[in-house]
């Protein structure tokens, strides 16, 4: 059979690369654990830059050796984000769009975790800090990557029916403030995300997430000694109570809006009426429309006078759509197709968690999360990885970008 692009290849001759493409992965388990190993041994939370980089120049140097390009994008303050390409017609006018695989390389966990309590496995369970949230995901992406390189250094196929990117950020766990800027330029207009935070412990992808904003609460207010002139002052916490009262009445647990002022602090001593106190309130939201109204809200809530002489504002910290299930539905329809002829059945769940897929999404991009290896216990010292579900759940991404229509 001679065949000159993917483009041009049939519905069973593509089923045929993907079973090629499976076939490699099968090899691969022993290796994808190694890595996970490796990757997991490298701090990287969130604000440290340096360890952050360097998860990303060990992603970097895997995909580089089978010779995927690898491009870098500059962050200020978060770990730079790595675009890892394969294929053809990128700048090309009439090229196809791309498919996108995405995962985080940061953490929750503090520098110095590693040394404390690095990877460990036990049997087919791994566990270690971030070793589902989500560097076993990174690893999944990396394997399909080189799979799709494989098949076009072993094969007779020279193009992938699209482009497929890797797009790796280091900031998601704190919202992403600059890797949000990356995603929204470079994925606009793709053909599919697949966001590989890890699989549910039910073994099912995430299909629709809820969104989340953080805020920060300033009240300002007059010191005066509680005992010698209280009337001469006037009390922010006292003030911020009443804001709090209000806040929390905000929450519909029918319609799936939440808030909770989860840090409070103030005050200069019990016998000072307190000049100032601040607060940090979380927003869960399921729609745009939700978001809109519920920021609405809270800023007349501020908004609204309390005591004489306090004054308060609020702060967007930062903020993430919601991923809502009508973004997902073809993809997951399609992974499941995939799943099934490797002999495994999974479904779609909701998750009040936020994730980098609620900005795809939002851009009208089809996206499914989840698509990593089955973890659980995530930001906890318990948290694992079912090292079993490891080259499945690679093959079912693997077929689903080769195959995807």
């Amino acid at each position: 059979m001679t065949i000159t692009t993917a483009k041009k290849l049939s519905n069973s001759a593509l089923a045929t690369y993907a079973d090629l493409l499976c076939d490699w992965l099968a090899t691969q388990e022993d290796e994808m654990i190694q890595c996970l190993q490796e990757l997991v041994d490298t701090d990287s939370n969130s604000y440290d830059k340096e360890g952050v980089d360097a998860a990303g120049r060990l992603m970097a140097s895997w995909l580089e050796a089978d010779g995927i390009e690898c491009r870098w994008h500059k962050s200020a303050s978060s770990g730079d984000v790595l675009e890892a390409r394969i294929g053809s017609g990128f700048d090309k006018k009439d090229s196809q769009p791309a498919i996108f695989l995405m995962g985080h390389r940061d953490t929750v966990f503090p520098k110095g975790t590693v040394a404390i309590r690095g990877f460990t496995r036990d049997g087919m369970t791994a566990f270690g800090p971030g070793v589902a949230d989500m560097k076993s995901g990174l690893v999944l992406n990396c394997f399909v990557l080189r799979g799709l390189q494989y098949l076009l250094n072993n094969s007779d196929i020279d193009e992938l029916p699209h482009p497929v990117v890797g797009l790796f950020t280091g900031d998601e766990e704190i919202g992403s403030p600059e890797g949000r800027h990356v995603i929204q330029q470079i994925v606009k207009g793709a053909k599919a995300v697949f966001n590989a935070e890890p699989g549910r412990i039910s073994g099912n992808v995430v299909s629709a997430r809820k969104g989340g904003a953080s805020f920060e609460i300033i009240v300002k207010g007059k010191a005066a000694h509680s005992g010698v002139n209280h009337a001469d002052g006037a009390s922010a916490i006292g003030a911020l109570a009443l804001i709090i009262t209000d806040l929390h009445v905000l929450t519909n647990y029918e319609t799936g809006v939440t808030t909770n002022v989860g840090l409070i602090s103030g005050g200069m001593s019990s016998n000072t009426v307190a000049a100032e106190a601040k607060a940090k309130l979380d927003l869960r939201y399921i729609s745009k429309a939700q978001m809109v109204d519920a920021m609405d809200a809270i800023q007349a809530i501020i908004d609204t006078p309390r005591l004489p002489g306090v004054t308060a504002s609020v702060r967007l910290i930062s903020a993430f759509h919601p991923f809502e299930s009508s973004m997902s539905d073809v993809l997951l329809a399609h992974y499941q197709t995939q799943a099934e002829s490797l002999g495994f059945s999974v479904e779609g769940e909701f998750t009040g968690g936020c994730s980098d897929a609620g900005f795809t999404s939002s851009m009208g991009v089809p996206t499914l999360c989840g698509t990593g290896p089955v973890g659980a216990k995530m930001h906890t010292e318990g948290e694992l990885c079912l090292l079993d579900t490891f080259v499945p759940r690679t093959q079912a991404v693997a077929k689903s970008v080769l195959l995807l229509p």
